[in-house]
Protein backbone atom coordinates (compact mmCIF):
# COMPACT_ATOMS: atom_id res chain seq x y z
CA UNK A 1 0.00 0.00 0.00
CA UNK A 2 2.82 2.38 0.88
CA UNK A 3 4.48 1.76 -2.48
CA UNK A 4 1.18 2.44 -4.26
CA UNK A 5 0.78 5.76 -2.48
CA UNK A 6 4.39 6.66 -3.31
CA UNK A 7 3.82 5.80 -6.97
CA UNK A 8 0.70 7.98 -7.07
CA UNK A 9 2.61 10.86 -5.55
CA UNK A 10 5.33 10.49 -8.19
CA UNK A 11 2.85 10.24 -11.06
CA UNK A 12 0.29 12.79 -9.95
CA UNK A 13 1.72 14.64 -6.99
CA UNK A 14 3.76 17.79 -6.75
CA UNK A 15 2.10 19.14 -9.89
CA UNK A 16 3.67 22.53 -10.37
CA UNK A 17 2.20 25.54 -12.04
CA UNK A 18 4.67 26.88 -14.57
CA UNK A 19 2.83 30.05 -15.54
CA UNK A 20 4.72 33.23 -14.77
CA UNK A 21 3.35 35.58 -12.19
CA UNK A 22 1.25 32.93 -10.41
CA UNK A 23 1.20 33.20 -6.61
CA UNK A 24 3.49 30.77 -4.82
CA UNK A 25 0.45 29.52 -2.91
CA UNK A 26 -0.89 28.12 -6.20
CA UNK A 27 2.27 26.44 -7.42
CA UNK A 28 2.10 23.02 -5.80
CA UNK A 29 -0.41 20.44 -4.71
CA UNK A 30 -0.32 16.70 -4.19
CA UNK A 31 -2.82 13.93 -4.85
CA UNK A 32 -2.88 11.22 -2.22
CA UNK A 33 -4.76 7.94 -2.55
CA UNK A 34 -6.90 7.43 -5.64
CA UNK A 35 -6.28 10.27 -8.14
CA UNK A 36 -9.75 11.67 -8.87
CA UNK A 37 -9.20 15.40 -9.54
CA UNK A 38 -6.61 17.63 -11.15
CA UNK A 39 -6.11 21.39 -11.05
CA UNK A 40 -7.38 23.38 -14.03
CA UNK A 41 -4.47 25.71 -14.72
CA UNK A 42 -6.54 27.96 -16.97
CA UNK A 43 -9.31 28.92 -14.52
CA UNK A 44 -9.99 31.75 -14.11
CA UNK A 45 -8.33 33.59 -16.97
CA UNK A 46 -7.91 36.74 -14.85
CA UNK A 47 -6.98 35.64 -11.30
CA UNK A 48 -5.82 39.18 -10.53
CA UNK A 49 -9.51 40.09 -10.17
CA UNK A 50 -9.51 38.40 -6.77
CA UNK A 51 -8.83 41.37 -4.50
CA UNK A 52 -10.21 40.21 -1.16
CA UNK A 53 -10.45 37.14 1.05
CA UNK A 54 -12.37 34.53 -0.92
CA UNK A 55 -14.92 32.72 1.25
CA UNK A 56 -17.34 30.84 -1.00
CA UNK A 57 -18.27 29.70 -4.50
CA UNK A 58 -21.54 28.61 -6.13
CA UNK A 59 -22.08 27.04 -9.54
CA UNK A 60 -24.99 27.14 -12.00
CA UNK A 61 -24.28 24.05 -14.06
CA UNK A 62 -26.95 24.84 -16.67
CA UNK A 63 -25.83 28.40 -17.36
CA UNK A 64 -22.14 27.57 -16.99
CA UNK A 65 -21.62 30.34 -14.44
CA UNK A 66 -19.63 30.50 -11.17
CA UNK A 67 -20.28 33.04 -8.42
CA UNK A 68 -17.37 33.77 -6.05
CA UNK A 69 -17.91 35.62 -2.77
CA UNK A 70 -15.08 37.67 -1.27
CA UNK A 71 -14.56 40.06 1.62
CA UNK A 72 -12.60 43.24 2.11
CA UNK A 73 -12.86 47.01 2.10
CA UNK A 74 -13.64 48.58 -1.26
CA UNK A 75 -13.80 45.26 -3.11
CA UNK A 76 -16.76 43.81 -5.03
CA UNK A 77 -18.38 41.22 -2.80
CA UNK A 78 -19.25 38.84 -5.66
CA UNK A 79 -17.33 38.10 -8.86
CA UNK A 80 -19.02 36.19 -11.68
CA UNK A 81 -17.13 33.94 -14.10
CA UNK A 82 -18.01 31.37 -16.71
CA UNK A 83 -17.03 27.78 -16.05
CA UNK A 84 -14.46 28.28 -18.82
CA UNK A 85 -12.83 31.08 -16.83
CA UNK A 86 -14.05 34.22 -18.56
CA UNK A 87 -14.94 37.14 -16.31
CA UNK A 88 -18.56 38.27 -16.68
CA UNK A 89 -19.27 40.89 -14.05
CA UNK A 90 -18.83 42.09 -10.46
CA UNK A 91 -21.66 42.86 -8.10
CA UNK A 92 -21.38 46.41 -6.81
CA UNK A 93 -24.09 45.93 -4.20
CA UNK A 94 -23.84 47.77 -0.88
CA UNK A 95 -26.17 45.30 0.85
CA UNK A 96 -23.44 42.76 1.63
CA UNK A 97 -21.03 43.25 4.53
CA UNK A 98 -19.19 39.98 5.16
CA UNK A 99 -20.35 37.17 2.87
CA UNK A 100 -19.75 33.68 4.20
CA UNK A 101 -21.72 30.92 2.48
CA UNK A 102 -23.14 31.17 -1.05
CA UNK A 103 -25.60 28.85 -2.79
CA UNK A 104 -27.16 28.74 -6.27
CA UNK A 105 -30.85 27.78 -6.12
CA UNK A 106 -33.34 26.84 -8.86
CA UNK A 107 -30.59 26.29 -11.41
CA UNK A 108 -32.87 24.28 -13.69
CA UNK A 109 -35.53 26.99 -13.87
CA UNK A 110 -35.74 30.23 -15.82
CA UNK A 111 -35.30 32.18 -12.58
CA UNK A 112 -32.21 30.94 -10.72
CA UNK A 113 -31.22 32.90 -7.62
CA UNK A 114 -28.14 33.25 -5.43
CA UNK A 115 -28.41 32.94 -1.65
CA UNK A 116 -25.68 34.42 0.56
CA UNK A 117 -25.20 34.32 4.31
CA UNK A 118 -23.87 37.57 5.81
CA UNK A 119 -21.95 37.39 9.09
CA UNK A 120 -21.27 41.12 9.29
CA UNK A 121 -22.05 43.07 12.46
CA UNK A 122 -23.32 46.23 10.74
CA UNK A 123 -26.82 47.15 9.56
CA UNK A 124 -26.94 44.41 6.89
CA UNK A 125 -25.35 41.57 8.85
CA UNK A 126 -26.69 38.52 10.68
CA UNK A 127 -28.97 37.64 7.78
CA UNK A 128 -29.46 35.41 4.75
CA UNK A 129 -30.09 37.18 1.46
CA UNK A 130 -31.49 36.16 -1.91
CA UNK A 131 -30.18 37.88 -5.05
CA UNK A 132 -30.86 37.79 -8.75
CA UNK A 133 -28.01 36.51 -10.97
CA UNK A 134 -27.02 40.13 -11.63
CA UNK A 135 -26.89 41.06 -7.94
CA UNK A 136 -30.27 42.66 -7.27
CA UNK A 137 -31.46 42.03 -3.72
CA UNK A 138 -34.75 40.09 -3.76
CA UNK A 139 -35.43 39.24 -0.12
CA UNK A 140 -33.83 38.94 3.29
CA UNK A 141 -34.25 36.24 5.93
CA UNK A 142 -33.59 37.24 9.52
CA UNK A 143 -33.42 40.66 11.12
CA UNK A 144 -30.58 42.58 9.41
CA UNK A 145 -28.16 44.15 11.85
CA UNK A 146 -29.64 42.43 14.90
CA UNK A 147 -28.11 39.21 16.17
CA UNK A 148 -30.54 36.94 17.97
CA UNK A 149 -32.00 33.49 18.52
CA UNK A 150 -35.69 34.17 17.95
CA UNK A 151 -37.74 32.05 15.57
CA UNK A 152 -40.63 34.55 15.49
CA UNK A 153 -39.45 36.79 14.00
CA UNK A 154 -36.58 34.77 12.59
CA UNK A 155 -33.17 35.93 13.76
CA UNK A 156 -29.64 34.70 13.14
CA UNK A 157 -26.21 35.30 14.60
CA UNK A 158 -23.45 34.84 12.01
CA UNK A 159 -25.28 32.29 9.81
CA UNK A 160 -22.69 30.11 8.11
CA UNK A 161 -24.41 28.51 5.11
CA UNK A 162 -27.73 27.76 3.42
CA UNK A 163 -28.75 24.80 1.24
CA UNK A 164 -31.93 25.21 -0.83
CA UNK A 165 -33.49 21.94 -1.93
CA UNK A 166 -35.18 21.63 -5.33
CA UNK A 167 -38.48 21.45 -3.41
CA UNK A 168 -37.86 24.98 -2.13
CA UNK A 169 -37.20 23.83 1.42
CA UNK A 170 -34.20 25.45 3.08
CA UNK A 171 -31.57 24.17 5.51
CA UNK A 172 -29.56 26.81 7.38
CA UNK A 173 -26.61 26.29 9.72
CA UNK A 174 -26.61 29.28 12.05
CA UNK A 175 -23.61 30.02 14.19
CA UNK A 176 -20.19 30.75 12.74
CA UNK A 177 -18.94 31.44 16.25
CA UNK A 178 -21.93 33.53 17.38
CA UNK A 179 -24.70 33.00 19.90
CA UNK A 180 -26.35 30.17 18.02
CA UNK A 181 -25.38 26.62 17.16
CA UNK A 182 -28.39 25.62 15.11
CA UNK A 183 -29.58 23.61 12.16
CA UNK A 184 -32.92 24.99 10.97
CA UNK A 185 -35.20 23.57 8.29
CA UNK A 186 -37.63 26.02 6.68
CA UNK A 187 -40.52 25.30 4.34
CA UNK A 188 -40.62 26.97 0.94
CA UNK A 189 -42.91 29.50 2.64
CA UNK A 190 -40.18 30.09 5.24
CA UNK A 191 -41.99 28.44 8.15
CA UNK A 192 -39.81 26.57 10.65
CA UNK A 193 -40.37 22.83 10.16
CA UNK A 194 -37.81 21.54 12.66
CA UNK A 195 -34.63 22.62 14.38
CA UNK A 196 -31.71 21.36 16.42
CA UNK A 197 -30.28 24.21 18.41
CA UNK A 198 -28.36 23.11 21.48
CA UNK A 199 -24.66 23.78 21.93
CA UNK A 200 -22.64 20.79 23.04
CA UNK A 201 -20.86 17.58 22.07
CA UNK A 202 -23.79 15.20 22.34
CA UNK A 203 -25.97 13.73 19.63
CA UNK A 204 -27.75 16.43 17.60
CA UNK A 205 -25.82 19.13 19.47
CA UNK A 206 -23.46 21.49 17.65
CA UNK A 207 -20.45 23.68 18.15
CA UNK A 208 -20.03 25.96 15.11
CA UNK A 209 -22.12 24.17 12.47
CA UNK A 210 -20.41 25.41 9.33
CA UNK A 211 -21.78 23.70 6.20
CA UNK A 212 -24.83 21.68 5.16
CA UNK A 213 -25.88 19.54 2.21
CA UNK A 214 -28.75 17.16 1.44
CA UNK A 215 -28.47 13.92 -0.52
CA UNK A 216 -31.11 12.12 -2.58
CA UNK A 217 -31.86 9.66 0.24
CA UNK A 218 -33.49 12.26 2.51
CA UNK A 219 -30.37 12.71 4.62
CA UNK A 220 -28.95 16.04 5.82
CA UNK A 221 -25.17 16.19 6.30
CA UNK A 222 -23.79 18.91 8.59
CA UNK A 223 -20.12 19.86 9.04
CA UNK A 224 -20.04 20.31 12.84
CA UNK A 225 -16.77 22.22 12.79
CA UNK A 226 -16.12 22.82 16.49
CA UNK A 227 -16.75 19.17 17.32
CA UNK A 228 -14.62 17.85 14.42
CA UNK A 229 -17.35 15.68 12.98
CA UNK A 230 -20.15 15.40 10.43
CA UNK A 231 -23.65 14.73 11.78
CA UNK A 232 -26.44 13.20 9.72
CA UNK A 233 -30.20 13.76 10.07
CA UNK A 234 -33.41 12.63 8.42
CA UNK A 235 -34.51 15.52 6.22
CA UNK A 236 -38.23 14.86 6.80
CA UNK A 237 -38.36 14.29 10.57
CA UNK A 238 -35.11 15.85 11.71
CA UNK A 239 -34.18 12.64 13.54
CA UNK A 240 -30.48 12.08 14.20
CA UNK A 241 -29.09 9.23 12.06
CA UNK A 242 -25.37 9.08 12.75
CA UNK A 243 -21.98 10.74 13.04
CA UNK A 244 -18.69 10.63 11.19
CA UNK A 245 -15.69 11.60 13.28
CA UNK A 246 -12.79 9.23 12.69
CA UNK A 247 -11.68 11.02 9.50
CA UNK A 248 -11.33 14.39 11.24
CA UNK A 249 -8.95 13.82 14.14
CA UNK A 250 -6.36 16.26 12.75
CA UNK A 251 -8.69 18.99 11.51
CA UNK A 252 -12.38 19.78 11.42
CA UNK A 253 -14.63 19.57 8.36
CA UNK A 254 -15.39 23.08 7.08
CA UNK A 255 -17.41 22.27 3.97
CA UNK A 256 -19.42 19.27 2.78
CA UNK A 257 -20.81 18.61 -0.70
CA UNK A 258 -21.81 15.53 -2.72
CA UNK A 259 -20.43 14.70 -6.16
CA UNK A 260 -23.09 14.50 -8.89
CA UNK A 261 -22.58 10.75 -9.35
CA UNK A 262 -23.44 10.37 -5.61
CA UNK A 263 -20.29 8.30 -5.01
CA UNK A 264 -18.29 10.73 -2.87
CA UNK A 265 -18.61 13.48 -0.33
CA UNK A 266 -16.20 16.38 -0.84
CA UNK A 267 -14.97 17.73 2.50
CA UNK A 268 -12.69 20.73 3.00
CA UNK A 269 -10.33 21.05 5.98
CA UNK A 270 -8.94 24.56 6.33
CA UNK A 271 -6.06 24.17 8.78
CA UNK A 272 -4.51 21.12 7.11
CA UNK A 273 -5.12 22.64 3.65
CA UNK A 274 -6.90 19.57 2.34
CA UNK A 275 -9.81 18.68 0.10
CA UNK A 276 -10.85 15.08 0.83
CA UNK A 277 -13.19 12.74 -1.01
CA UNK A 278 -15.03 10.27 1.19
CA UNK A 279 -17.06 7.24 0.14
CA UNK A 280 -20.79 8.03 0.23
CA UNK A 281 -22.67 5.30 2.11
CA UNK A 282 -25.59 3.43 0.55
CA UNK A 283 -29.18 4.21 1.44
CA UNK A 284 -30.05 2.97 4.92
CA UNK A 285 -26.48 2.98 6.21
CA UNK A 286 -24.29 5.70 7.73
CA UNK A 287 -21.41 3.59 9.06
CA UNK A 288 -17.95 5.11 9.41
CA UNK A 289 -16.27 7.55 7.06
CA UNK A 290 -13.56 6.38 4.66
CA UNK A 291 -11.22 8.72 2.79
CA UNK A 292 -10.42 7.55 -0.73
CA UNK A 293 -8.62 10.59 -2.14
CA UNK A 294 -6.99 13.78 -0.86
CA UNK A 295 -5.99 16.96 -2.66
CA UNK A 296 -3.21 18.32 -0.47
CA UNK A 297 -2.87 22.05 -1.12
CA UNK A 298 0.15 24.19 -0.31
CA UNK A 299 0.63 25.61 3.19
CA UNK A 300 -1.42 28.69 4.07
CA UNK A 301 -3.90 28.27 1.19
CA UNK A 302 -6.71 27.84 3.77
CA UNK A 303 -9.54 26.31 1.71
CA UNK A 304 -12.88 27.33 3.20
CA UNK A 305 -16.00 26.29 1.25
CA UNK A 306 -16.48 24.28 -1.93
CA UNK A 307 -19.17 23.78 -4.57
CA UNK A 308 -19.50 21.38 -7.49
CA UNK A 309 -20.67 21.68 -11.06
CA UNK A 310 -23.40 19.04 -11.09
CA UNK A 311 -23.03 18.56 -14.85
CA UNK A 312 -19.29 18.01 -15.21
CA UNK A 313 -18.31 17.19 -11.63
CA UNK A 314 -15.75 20.02 -11.51
CA UNK A 315 -15.21 21.44 -8.04
CA UNK A 316 -14.54 25.06 -7.15
CA UNK A 317 -12.84 25.80 -3.85
CA UNK A 318 -12.73 29.20 -2.12
CA UNK A 319 -9.38 29.86 -0.44
CA UNK A 320 -9.08 32.47 2.29
CA UNK A 321 -5.31 32.36 2.67
CA UNK A 322 -4.47 32.39 -1.02
CA UNK A 323 -7.24 34.95 -1.70
CA UNK A 324 -8.49 33.07 -4.74
CA UNK A 325 -10.87 30.42 -6.00
CA UNK A 326 -9.54 27.41 -7.89
CA UNK A 327 -11.12 24.84 -10.16
CA UNK A 328 -10.37 21.12 -10.06
CA UNK A 329 -11.71 18.78 -12.73
CA UNK A 330 -12.27 15.02 -12.58
CA UNK A 331 -9.84 12.91 -14.53
CA UNK A 332 -12.89 11.50 -16.34
CA UNK A 333 -14.13 14.96 -17.33
CA UNK A 334 -15.03 13.78 -20.81
CA UNK A 335 -18.17 12.17 -19.40
CA UNK A 336 -21.05 14.19 -18.01
CA UNK A 337 -22.23 13.23 -14.54
CA UNK A 338 -25.92 13.93 -15.14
Amino acid sequence: MASLVLLMMVLYGSISRQQAGVSSLRQDYQLLGRPLYKLDLTWPKNPELFTGEVFGAAVNQYAGVVYVAQRGDNVPKVLVFTTDGDFLMAWNTTTLEMPHGIFLADAATSNPTVWITDVGSGPYGHSVKQYSPSGNLLQVLGTPGKAGSSLTPLQFDQPAEIFVHESGEMYIVDGDGGLNNRLIKLSKDQEVLWMHGEKGQGLAQFYIPHSVTVDNAQRVWVADRGNKRIQVFNSITGDWLGTWGSCFTEDAPYSVRLTPDKKYFVVVQLNTNQISLLDAPPVGLIGQCRVVSVIQLADEVKPHLVDLDLKTGALYVAEIGAQQAQKFTPFSLGENFL
